[in-house]
Protein backbone atom coordinates (compact mmCIF):
# COMPACT_ATOMS: atom_id res chain seq x y z
CA UNK A 1 0.00 0.00 0.00
CA UNK A 2 3.11 2.20 0.63
CA UNK A 3 4.69 1.51 -2.40
CA UNK A 4 1.18 2.94 -4.17
CA UNK A 5 1.27 6.34 -2.59
CA UNK A 6 4.46 6.87 -2.93
CA UNK A 7 4.66 6.01 -6.63
CA UNK A 8 0.89 7.87 -7.48
CA UNK A 9 2.57 10.73 -5.67
CA UNK A 10 5.70 10.95 -7.83
CA UNK A 11 3.11 11.14 -10.88
CA UNK A 12 1.32 13.84 -9.36
CA UNK A 13 4.38 15.73 -8.67
CA UNK A 14 5.94 15.36 -12.47
CA UNK A 15 2.23 16.02 -13.80
CA UNK A 16 2.28 19.09 -11.73
CA UNK A 17 5.83 19.86 -13.03
CA UNK A 18 4.98 19.87 -16.29
CA UNK A 19 1.68 21.83 -16.38
CA UNK A 20 3.98 24.30 -14.51
CA UNK A 21 6.03 24.19 -17.58
CA UNK A 22 3.43 24.24 -20.09
CA UNK A 23 2.13 27.65 -18.34
CA UNK A 24 5.32 29.01 -18.10
CA UNK A 25 5.86 28.66 -21.81
CA UNK A 26 2.09 29.49 -22.85
CA UNK A 27 2.57 32.91 -21.03
CA UNK A 28 6.19 33.91 -22.05
CA UNK A 29 6.07 37.39 -24.19
CA UNK A 30 7.26 36.89 -27.57
CA UNK A 31 10.82 38.02 -28.78
CA UNK A 32 11.91 41.43 -29.93
CA UNK A 33 11.83 42.26 -33.74
CA UNK A 34 15.50 43.26 -34.25
CA UNK A 35 15.76 47.20 -35.12
CA UNK A 36 16.59 47.80 -38.74
CA UNK A 37 20.13 47.63 -40.05
CA UNK A 38 21.37 51.10 -40.78
CA UNK A 39 20.71 52.42 -44.45
CA UNK A 40 24.78 52.58 -44.94
CA UNK A 41 26.17 55.59 -46.78
CA UNK A 42 27.85 55.46 -50.63
CA UNK A 43 30.67 57.55 -52.16
CA UNK A 44 32.36 57.55 -55.55
CA UNK A 45 35.26 56.31 -56.76
CA UNK A 46 37.08 59.79 -57.80
CA UNK A 47 40.71 60.67 -59.03
CA UNK A 48 43.19 62.59 -56.96
CA UNK A 49 46.79 62.79 -56.09
CA UNK A 50 48.25 60.60 -53.25
CA UNK A 51 51.58 61.17 -51.34
CA UNK A 52 52.72 59.72 -48.49
CA UNK A 53 54.14 61.64 -45.91
CA UNK A 54 55.65 62.46 -41.87
CA UNK A 55 55.10 65.12 -40.05
CA UNK A 56 57.68 65.64 -37.07
CA UNK A 57 57.88 68.46 -34.02
CA UNK A 58 60.66 71.01 -34.19
CA UNK A 59 61.47 74.50 -32.62
CA UNK A 60 62.43 77.85 -34.56
CA UNK A 61 64.88 79.15 -32.70
CA UNK A 62 68.95 79.82 -33.73
CA UNK A 63 70.43 76.72 -33.67
CA UNK A 64 72.48 75.34 -31.02
CA UNK A 65 74.49 78.06 -28.71
CA UNK A 66 78.36 77.04 -28.75
CA UNK A 67 81.03 78.31 -26.00
CA UNK A 68 82.72 81.13 -27.00
CA UNK A 69 86.18 81.47 -25.85
CA UNK A 70 88.82 84.57 -25.37
CA UNK A 71 92.70 84.62 -26.08
CA UNK A 72 93.67 87.56 -24.51
CA UNK A 73 95.64 87.66 -21.56
CA UNK A 74 94.11 90.72 -19.96
CA UNK A 75 90.58 91.20 -18.02
CA UNK A 76 87.50 91.68 -19.62
CA UNK A 77 85.73 95.13 -18.94
CA UNK A 78 82.80 94.71 -21.30
CA UNK A 79 80.53 91.70 -22.68
CA UNK A 80 77.31 92.74 -24.89
CA UNK A 81 74.05 91.37 -24.00
CA UNK A 82 72.25 88.23 -25.07
CA UNK A 83 70.51 88.68 -28.32
CA UNK A 84 73.07 91.19 -29.36
CA UNK A 85 74.83 90.78 -33.17
CA UNK A 86 77.96 91.02 -33.85
CA UNK A 87 79.32 91.02 -37.01
CA UNK A 88 82.81 91.54 -38.82
CA UNK A 89 84.65 94.62 -37.81
CA UNK A 90 82.75 94.97 -34.54
CA UNK A 91 83.54 94.21 -31.05
CA UNK A 92 82.45 90.95 -29.56
CA UNK A 93 84.36 91.95 -26.01
CA UNK A 94 86.52 95.01 -24.47
CA UNK A 95 89.52 93.57 -22.47
CA UNK A 96 91.46 96.47 -20.70
CA UNK A 97 89.18 98.53 -22.26
CA UNK A 98 90.08 97.54 -25.77
CA UNK A 99 87.89 96.37 -28.12
CA UNK A 100 88.33 92.74 -29.19
CA UNK A 101 87.11 92.65 -32.83
CA UNK A 102 85.40 89.78 -35.21
CA UNK A 103 87.17 88.41 -38.16
CA UNK A 104 85.65 85.86 -40.14
CA UNK A 105 87.60 82.87 -41.21
CA UNK A 106 88.04 79.40 -41.07
CA UNK A 107 91.27 79.17 -37.89
CA UNK A 108 92.34 80.94 -35.63
CA UNK A 109 94.99 83.81 -34.98
CA UNK A 110 97.24 81.91 -33.47
CA UNK A 111 100.97 83.90 -33.57
CA UNK A 112 101.24 87.29 -33.53
CA UNK A 113 100.89 88.52 -37.27
CA UNK A 114 104.31 90.67 -37.27
CA UNK A 115 107.27 91.13 -39.44
CA UNK A 116 107.48 92.04 -42.91
CA UNK A 117 107.17 88.76 -45.23
CA UNK A 118 105.27 86.79 -42.99
CA UNK A 119 103.74 84.15 -44.82
CA UNK A 120 100.33 82.20 -44.30
CA UNK A 121 96.82 81.49 -44.15
CA UNK A 122 96.27 83.40 -40.63
CA UNK A 123 97.81 86.41 -43.02
CA UNK A 124 95.18 85.65 -45.96
CA UNK A 125 92.14 85.95 -43.23
CA UNK A 126 94.06 89.43 -41.63
CA UNK A 127 94.17 90.48 -45.56
CA UNK A 128 90.84 89.15 -46.42
CA UNK A 129 88.98 91.33 -43.68
CA UNK A 130 90.68 94.45 -44.38
CA UNK A 131 90.05 94.57 -47.39
CA UNK A 132 86.22 93.06 -47.11
CA UNK A 133 85.72 97.12 -44.02
CA UNK A 134 87.33 98.74 -46.75
CA UNK A 135 90.90 99.09 -46.03
CA UNK A 136 93.56 99.35 -48.94
CA UNK A 137 95.99 96.74 -48.70
CA UNK A 138 98.24 96.68 -51.71
CA UNK A 139 98.12 93.55 -53.80
CA UNK A 140 98.03 90.06 -51.71
CA UNK A 141 100.72 87.64 -53.05
CA UNK A 142 100.33 84.17 -52.84
CA UNK A 143 97.97 81.97 -53.00
CA UNK A 144 95.50 80.30 -49.79
CA UNK A 145 98.48 81.95 -47.98
CA UNK A 146 99.55 85.41 -47.76
CA UNK A 147 102.47 87.48 -47.43
CA UNK A 148 102.51 90.53 -44.91
CA UNK A 149 103.77 93.25 -47.21
CA UNK A 150 104.44 97.11 -46.42
CA UNK A 151 101.18 98.10 -47.67
CA UNK A 152 99.69 95.06 -45.39
CA UNK A 153 100.77 96.60 -42.46
CA UNK A 154 99.97 100.15 -43.19
CA UNK A 155 96.45 98.47 -43.70
CA UNK A 156 96.80 97.32 -40.57
CA UNK A 157 97.96 100.40 -38.97
CA UNK A 158 95.13 102.75 -40.21
CA UNK A 159 92.77 100.06 -39.29
CA UNK A 160 94.07 99.62 -35.54
CA UNK A 161 93.62 103.90 -35.57
CA UNK A 162 90.32 103.79 -36.27
CA UNK A 163 89.05 101.47 -33.91
CA UNK A 164 91.17 103.29 -31.17
CA UNK A 165 93.62 100.40 -30.74
CA UNK A 166 97.51 101.24 -30.57
CA UNK A 167 98.73 101.84 -34.11
CA UNK A 168 101.48 99.38 -34.17
CA UNK A 169 100.90 97.50 -37.23
CA UNK A 170 101.17 94.15 -35.20
CA UNK A 171 98.25 91.77 -34.29
CA UNK A 172 98.90 89.55 -30.98
CA UNK A 173 96.96 86.35 -30.01
CA UNK A 174 93.93 87.77 -28.66
CA UNK A 175 93.81 91.19 -29.98
CA UNK A 176 90.96 89.59 -32.56
CA UNK A 177 88.67 87.06 -32.45
CA UNK A 178 87.95 84.50 -35.79
CA UNK A 179 85.08 82.77 -36.65
CA UNK A 180 82.98 81.38 -39.53
CA UNK A 181 80.53 84.25 -39.95
CA UNK A 182 78.50 86.62 -37.70
CA UNK A 183 77.40 85.56 -34.43
CA UNK A 184 74.12 86.19 -31.79
CA UNK A 185 75.41 86.49 -28.41
CA UNK A 186 72.91 83.38 -26.48
CA UNK A 187 73.91 83.74 -23.10
CA UNK A 188 77.19 85.29 -20.85
CA UNK A 189 78.62 82.90 -18.65
CA UNK A 190 81.16 85.62 -17.05
CA UNK A 191 81.05 89.03 -15.58
CA UNK A 192 83.54 91.68 -15.99
CA UNK A 193 86.39 91.48 -13.99
CA UNK A 194 87.01 87.88 -14.92
CA UNK A 195 90.21 86.65 -17.12
CA UNK A 196 89.55 87.33 -20.97
CA UNK A 197 91.62 84.01 -21.42
CA UNK A 198 88.42 81.69 -21.23
CA UNK A 199 84.70 80.59 -21.98
CA UNK A 200 83.32 84.17 -22.16
CA UNK A 201 79.75 83.52 -23.68
CA UNK A 202 77.84 81.32 -25.58
CA UNK A 203 76.66 82.17 -29.32
CA UNK A 204 74.64 81.26 -32.39
CA UNK A 205 74.34 81.88 -36.02
CA UNK A 206 72.56 84.99 -36.71
CA UNK A 207 70.17 83.18 -39.07
CA UNK A 208 66.77 81.62 -37.51
CA UNK A 209 66.19 77.94 -38.21
CA UNK A 210 64.08 74.99 -37.06
CA UNK A 211 65.95 72.62 -34.72
CA UNK A 212 63.81 68.62 -35.42
CA UNK A 213 65.64 66.03 -33.53
CA UNK A 214 64.42 63.37 -35.74
CA UNK A 215 64.40 59.41 -34.56
CA UNK A 216 67.52 57.23 -36.37
CA UNK A 217 64.52 55.55 -38.39
CA UNK A 218 63.15 58.78 -39.78
CA UNK A 219 66.33 60.87 -39.90
CA UNK A 220 67.89 57.80 -41.91
CA UNK A 221 65.44 58.75 -45.52
CA UNK A 222 65.95 62.42 -44.24
CA UNK A 223 68.73 64.40 -47.07
CA UNK A 224 70.25 67.47 -47.50
CA UNK A 225 68.31 69.57 -49.45
CA UNK A 226 64.98 68.12 -49.24
CA UNK A 227 62.18 70.21 -49.73
CA UNK A 228 59.75 70.35 -46.78
CA UNK A 229 56.84 72.18 -45.04
CA UNK A 230 56.69 73.86 -41.68
CA UNK A 231 53.61 74.49 -40.19
CA UNK A 232 53.13 77.56 -37.54
CA UNK A 233 51.46 77.48 -34.47
CA UNK A 234 48.41 79.36 -36.86
CA UNK A 235 48.28 76.63 -39.36
CA UNK A 236 49.63 78.79 -41.74
CA UNK A 237 52.15 76.31 -44.05
CA UNK A 238 55.46 77.63 -45.44
CA UNK A 239 58.03 76.23 -47.78
CA UNK A 240 61.37 75.16 -46.05
CA UNK A 241 63.98 72.84 -47.13
CA UNK A 242 66.55 71.01 -44.63
CA UNK A 243 69.71 72.33 -44.42
CA UNK A 244 71.28 70.00 -42.33
CA UNK A 245 71.15 65.99 -41.07
CA UNK A 246 73.60 65.37 -37.96
CA UNK A 247 75.67 62.58 -37.86
CA UNK A 248 75.54 62.70 -33.55
CA UNK A 249 73.32 60.97 -32.21
CA UNK A 250 72.09 62.43 -28.92
CA UNK A 251 71.96 60.14 -25.94
CA UNK A 252 68.09 58.79 -25.63
CA UNK A 253 66.10 60.88 -22.29
CA UNK A 254 63.79 59.20 -19.91
CA UNK A 255 61.64 56.65 -22.45
CA UNK A 256 62.86 58.56 -25.52
CA UNK A 257 64.83 56.69 -28.30
CA UNK A 258 68.58 58.08 -29.47
CA UNK A 259 68.27 60.80 -31.95
CA UNK A 260 69.83 63.01 -34.86
CA UNK A 261 69.81 66.44 -35.17
CA UNK A 262 68.26 67.55 -38.34
CA UNK A 263 68.31 72.20 -39.28
CA UNK A 264 65.73 72.89 -41.45
CA UNK A 265 65.75 76.50 -42.76
CA UNK A 266 62.59 78.25 -44.46
CA UNK A 267 62.28 79.77 -47.78
CA UNK A 268 61.33 83.35 -46.70
CA UNK A 269 63.40 84.49 -43.81
CA UNK A 270 60.48 87.14 -43.46
CA UNK A 271 57.54 84.39 -42.82
CA UNK A 272 59.31 84.01 -39.03
CA UNK A 273 61.10 86.96 -38.70
CA UNK A 274 59.02 87.80 -35.61
CA UNK A 275 58.88 84.62 -34.10
CA UNK A 276 62.15 83.93 -31.56
CA UNK A 277 61.07 80.85 -30.57
CA UNK A 278 58.23 78.52 -31.28
CA UNK A 279 56.87 74.55 -31.28
CA UNK A 280 56.21 73.81 -35.20
CA UNK A 281 55.53 70.88 -37.43
CA UNK A 282 57.47 69.89 -40.12
CA UNK A 283 56.14 67.76 -43.07
CA UNK A 284 58.42 65.62 -44.96
CA UNK A 285 57.06 64.30 -48.11
CA UNK A 286 57.21 61.11 -49.37
CA UNK A 287 55.97 58.62 -52.63
CA UNK A 288 54.12 61.33 -54.72
CA UNK A 289 51.26 59.21 -57.00
CA UNK A 290 49.61 61.64 -59.44
CA UNK A 291 46.28 60.97 -61.24
CA UNK A 292 45.13 58.14 -59.69
CA UNK A 293 41.75 56.57 -58.37
CA UNK A 294 41.10 56.34 -54.90
CA UNK A 295 38.44 55.45 -52.33
CA UNK A 296 38.43 56.26 -48.76
CA UNK A 297 40.17 53.39 -46.54
CA UNK A 298 37.16 52.46 -44.91
CA UNK A 299 35.58 51.67 -47.77
CA UNK A 300 38.05 48.84 -48.30
CA UNK A 301 36.71 44.76 -47.34
CA UNK A 302 39.15 42.13 -46.77
CA UNK A 303 38.19 39.27 -48.32
CA UNK A 304 38.66 35.84 -46.45
CA UNK A 305 40.46 34.40 -49.62
CA UNK A 306 42.92 37.52 -49.70
CA UNK A 307 42.92 40.97 -51.43
CA UNK A 308 40.01 43.03 -51.23
CA UNK A 309 37.15 44.41 -52.41
CA UNK A 310 34.25 47.05 -52.49
CA UNK A 311 30.91 46.76 -51.71
CA UNK A 312 28.14 47.80 -54.65
CA UNK A 313 24.63 49.65 -53.27
CA UNK A 314 23.17 46.61 -54.83
CA UNK A 315 24.94 44.33 -52.10
CA UNK A 316 27.52 42.99 -54.37
CA UNK A 317 31.48 42.50 -53.90
CA UNK A 318 33.42 43.95 -56.75
CA UNK A 319 37.14 42.78 -55.99
CA UNK A 320 39.71 45.35 -56.58
CA UNK A 321 43.36 45.81 -56.99
CA UNK A 322 45.14 48.28 -53.65
CA UNK A 323 48.34 51.06 -54.12
CA UNK A 324 48.96 53.53 -52.00
CA UNK A 325 47.34 54.43 -48.93
CA UNK A 326 47.61 57.70 -47.66
CA UNK A 327 45.90 60.32 -45.70
CA UNK A 328 42.93 58.36 -45.19
CA UNK A 329 42.80 57.22 -48.49
CA UNK A 330 43.83 54.08 -50.73
CA UNK A 331 44.74 53.85 -54.19
CA UNK A 332 42.30 51.26 -56.16
CA UNK A 333 42.49 49.90 -59.59
CA UNK A 334 39.42 47.61 -61.23
CA UNK A 335 36.40 49.79 -61.29
CA UNK A 336 35.80 52.81 -63.18
CA UNK A 337 35.77 56.95 -61.50
CA UNK A 338 33.00 57.74 -60.52
CA UNK A 339 31.54 54.23 -59.36
CA UNK A 340 29.27 54.57 -56.16
CA UNK A 341 30.73 52.17 -53.01
CA UNK A 342 29.47 51.89 -49.71
CA UNK A 343 31.12 53.38 -46.62
CA UNK A 344 30.48 52.87 -42.81
CA UNK A 345 27.38 54.93 -42.08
Amino acid sequence: MRRWWLATGLVLALAGAGAAAVAVTRHRADPETPPPAPVAATTKIERRDLATSKTLDGTIGYGTARPFAGHRQATVTWLPTPGTRIKRGKQLYRADDLPVPLFYGSMPLYRPITGKGLLGRDVRIVADNLRALGYRTGPVKGGEEAELTEDLIAGIKRWQKDLGLPDSGTIAVGDVEVLSGAVRVDSVMVQPGAPANGELMTVTSTRKVISVPAELSHASSIERRQKVTVVLPDEKRIPAKVLAVGRTVAPPEGNDSPRLSVTVVVDDPSAIAKIDSADVEIEFAGQVRKDILAVPVEALIALAEGGYALQLPDGSLAAVETGMFATGWVEVTGLDEGTSVVVPG
